[in-house]
């Protein structure tokens, strides 16, 4: 398969997964009216915009290793919404849900300020597509990852259940490990290089 069909049926698939996941998430922000939904609705169907306007890549991971990293860690948004959403009344969070929800906004907002810096350089697997340097990309160079991590909390806060903790683990441990693989991707790339200096920081600043 040529790179150019290779990505035409990534972009296809990307489009109808995340169509389908932002119409749900649409109607449970109709039935709800939660703003946390609201944006989880808005970085979703971002992706959907971004992935139809991205620009080719000049170099693609097509590794098995960041295919799995990817899977997993694509999984981790959607899973999170979904759980946070329609938590069941069994369960009872850690602290009032004012708070979670307060800390899933603020995560759910450096997503999509993230994203719409990133522009046309957005995409799901490692590859360059474009270096940003602009807005979050400043501070972090990661910050939709950190916006989903914070997010994570927040809704893991207000689901604190054994199955939860596990699935986020497996799903954080891989996003981590995607932005070391984009990095890596991005590595050969002199104006990263460049970035990489004055930005120190992956996902968390004065931690990581």
């Amino acid at each position: 398969m040529s790179e150019r069909a290779r990505d035409l049926f990534a972009r296809a698939c990307t489009v109808v997964l995340f169509t389908l996941l932002s119409v749900n998430l649409l109607i449970d922000f109709l039935n709800t009216g939660r703003v946390t939904g609201l944006l989880f609705l808005a970085s979703e169907a971002l992706v959907v915009v971004l992935t139809m306007v991205r620009r080719p890549a000049r170099h693609v991971d097509r590794t098995l290793a960041a295919a799995v990293t990817t899977t997993l860690s694509m999984a981790g948004p959607p899973m999170v919404g979904v759980l946070g959403l329609f938590r069941g009344p069994q369960t009872l969070p850690l602290v009032p849900d004012a708070l979670t929800a307060i800390v899933s906004a603020i995560g759910l907002a450096l997503v999509v300020v993230g994203k719409m810096a990133l522009g046309r350089s957005f995409g799901l697997v490692p590859a360059n597509r474009g270096v940003v340097v602009r807005g979050p990309y400043g501070v972090v160079r990661h910050p939709i990852y950190t916006g989903y991590l914070i997010t994570h909390v927040g809704f893991l806060v207000a689901n604190p259940s054994p199955w939860y903790v596990v699935a986020m683990v497996i799903a954080d441990a891989a996003l981590i490990m995607r932005a070391l693989m984009e990095e890596r991707v991005l590595s050969a790339d002199a104006t990263y290089q460049g970035y990489c200096q004055r930005v120190g920081w992956h996902l968390v600043p004065g931690v990581f």
